[in-house]
């Protein structure tokens, strides 16, 4: 079994015991210390961790096996463990943080199944590697689930569709309400802070940055430790000021225009005008868009008060959608029942225990109950595995693959011959190509520039120009080959479609 050390300065942390691979001596042995270090590696006698899953300002998350549970439970370990020099001051309220999000998932994730459970919590006091120190960690253990987070989800397919976004918007303000009317605020609500379960089951994670509040329905008592994510928080929380639930439904908007848009924060907001401009980049029903914008206004009373206030605010947008279904043309797919556009008929489409329990929870946890439901709860709509591509966008990008890559073989051949290197040149620079088309970097008037540029790259480069002379073939055969390749990748692409479309018909 591999055991990786988590002390932060460990030179070696990757340990392998081949007698830990018994499933009796893994759950017997008192301990295991690291090669390289000395560290403790069976963190409280129990846990046992198998991989890094990342780091932050605060220390480090790992994932880990409890070896006093049946299945050797899958579980996170996060490290407490501040990066740079502290102030005493600072460290005191780094360590209070990370001690808060150990008492919130307590508190909320043992009564709500879309935040994780708490497990464990407990310090580590062992020897430091200079004589005669000593060095004290923090350790916090909490349900694994088991999928990925919406960051990566959106770099992996590319921009949600208006249902797909809808359904992250819906299930996060169910959960919001929740952690509201148990005097919590999350304060860094971020894609990479939603996790999407294998089974579809969304949850909210890392409440280290949450403020604890005296009264919900008001003002948020207290100022703002300064802890957020750049882009994601609203105006009040970047300057320090007091916090307020829709200090989160701020947060909550701009990660929405972002999954539905595929662009960074950067990329929507419009500094000179101190406003969100985002429409633009996406498909969305006028009256869905409203509610967002709503939500992403700069001063605090004028976004909408709560949660249920917002989901409140997307019943009567499904309903607006439902009576007039023309007045939003540039919406591609109506608001109809069975369709993906089926949470925003009704925001809250089910019970929050309508879908199955991760089987890495321990304790049945109840929704929150505050939120209405109808009396006779309804499948999710099914998902799409990929973001739909227009045919003019399918065969403009065919043609641009086949124009550029034509040119590209021309250059690269001509100056290193059809040798694996010029070959393997032209191969990684092609899907270059389409990985930048996928994910929407180069598009539309980018393909006719690019194109024009490398033809004239080729035709006017002087070492270029002289092998091709040198050949004997005129220089007007260059662009005549690439806009064959051209037509050619076109022709390809649409039999694909058309196989595609057949197949999908029959099956």
């Amino acid at each position: 079994m591999d055991i990786v050390c988590t002390r932060p300065s460990c030179p070696r942390p990757e340990n392998h015991f081949a007698d830990l691979d018994s499933g009796d001596t893994v759950k017997t042995v008192r301990q295991k210390f690291c090669t390289a270090c000395g560290m403790p590696l069976i963190l409280s006698g129990r846990y046992l961790t198998e991989r890094l899953l990342g780091k932050g300002g605060f220390g480090a998350a790992y994932l880990a096996r409890d070896r006093y549970t049946p299945t050797m439970r899958r579980c996170v370990v996060k490290l407490f463990q501040p990066s740079g020099n502290l102030s005493p001051a600072q460290m005191q309220l780094a360590q209070s943080l990370f001690e808060r999000e150990a008492a919130v998932l307590e508190d909320l994730g043992n009564r709500h199944r879309q935040i994780p459970n708490l497990y464990a919590f407990f310090p580590l006091i062992v020897p430091g590697q200079q004589p005669g120190s000593q060095d004290e960690f923090f350790y916090l253990v909490q349900e694994f689930i088991d999928g990925e987070d919406l960051e990566q989800e959106l770099a992996r397919r590319g921009a949600f569709s208006q249902g797909e976004m809808t359904e992250v918007l819906v299930e996060m303000l169910k959960v919001l309400a929740f952690v509201h009317e148990n005097g919590t605020i999350h304060r860094d609500i971020k894609p990479s802070n939603i996790m999407r379960h294998r089974n579809g089951s969304l949850y909210l994670l890392d409440f280290g940055a949450v403020k604890q509040v005296t009264n919900v329905q008001g003002a948020a008592q207290g100022q703002s430790t300064g802890i957020y994510s750049m882009g994601f928080a609203p105006p009040e929380q970047m300057a320090g000021g007091t916090v307020y639930p829709s200090t989160d439904l701020y947060a909550l908007a701009v990660t929405c225009i972002t999954l539905l848009t595929g662009k960074a924060t950067g990329d929507l907001y419009d500094s000179y005008n101190n406003v969100w401009s985002w429409r633009s980049h996406a498909q969305v029903n006028d009256a869905i868009a409203e509610v967002l914008d709503r939500m992403l206004l700069s001063t605090p009373n004028q976004r909408y008060p709560g949660a249920k206030d917002v989901l409140e605010a997307l019943r009567a947008a499904a309903q607006q959608v439902k009576a007039n279904p023309s007045s939003n043309p540039q919406t591609p797919t109506p608001l109809t029942s069975g369709s993906a556009g089926t949470a925003i008929q009704s925001p809250v489409p089910a019970p929050a225990m309508a879908s199955p329990v991760p089987a890495a929870s321990a304790s049945p946890r109840a929704a929150a109950p505050s939120i209405p439901a109808p009396s006779t709860p309804r499948p999710a709509a099914p998902r799409a595995s990929t973001p739909s591509i227009s045919l003019v966008r399918l065969l403009g990008g065919a043609a641009f693959t086949g124009f550029e890559g034509s040119l590209l073989a021309i250059a690269l051949f001509s100056l290193l011959g059809t040798t694996w290197l010029g070959s393997g040149a032209w191969l990684l620079l092609v899907v270059g190509l389409v990985l930048l088309q996928l994910r929407s970097v180069i598009e539309r008037f980018d393909l006719v520039i690019i194109g024009g540029v490398t033809l004239g790259v080729v035709l006017v480069f002087p070492s270029l120009r002289s092998v091709l002379l040198a050949t004997g073939a005129p220089l007007e055969s260059v662009l005549v080959l690439a806009v064959l390749g051209g037509l050619m990748v076109v022709a390809i692409a649409t039999l694909f479609r058309l196989i595609y479309r057949l197949l999908s018909t029959i099956l």
